[in-house]
């Protein structure tokens, strides 16, 4: 697999399920929302996301290259087991067209290392 580092810092953040769309949640040039009857979920620039707001700050985004058809079986799996076997968390965030797999970035170089390793290609 081919995998792109993404420039800026995420957050993750997480709110009550019943809540709208926040407005300082939609700008920037990476952002992922999921709702389910627990929770809605916000990844966005690190920026963006207010103190008040529950967050994870300091992610980056590697980027599978892309399109990739959705019969695919094991793309995320060849990612994160190498991640898994080097100690590292992960958190994936999929669209229709590709994967994106989000790394703290304080262990972004043990990552590309670890895919690397595994015969992977990681643009930074």
């Amino acid at each position: 697999m081919k995998l792109t580092v993404l420039p800026e810092l995420l957050a993750i953040c997480r709110m009550a399920p019943d809540e709208a769309l926040p407005a300082w949640a939609t700008g920037g040039p990476f952002l992922s929302v999921t709702r389910t009857a627990d929770e809605l979920s916000v990844v966005c620039s690190q920026s963006a996301a207010p103190p008040a707001v529950t967050h994870d700050p300091g992610w980056r985004a590697l980027r599978v290259a892309g399109p990739l058809d959705l019969s695919l079986i094991g793309v995320l799996l060849s990612i994160a087991q190498p991640l898994a076997d080097a100690g590292i968390s992960l958190f994936a965030v999929s669209t229709f067209d590709t994967d994106y797999v989000l790394i703290k970035e304080a262990s972004l170089p043990q990552a590309v290392a670890a895919l690397t390793a595994e015969g992977h290609t990681v643009d930074e």
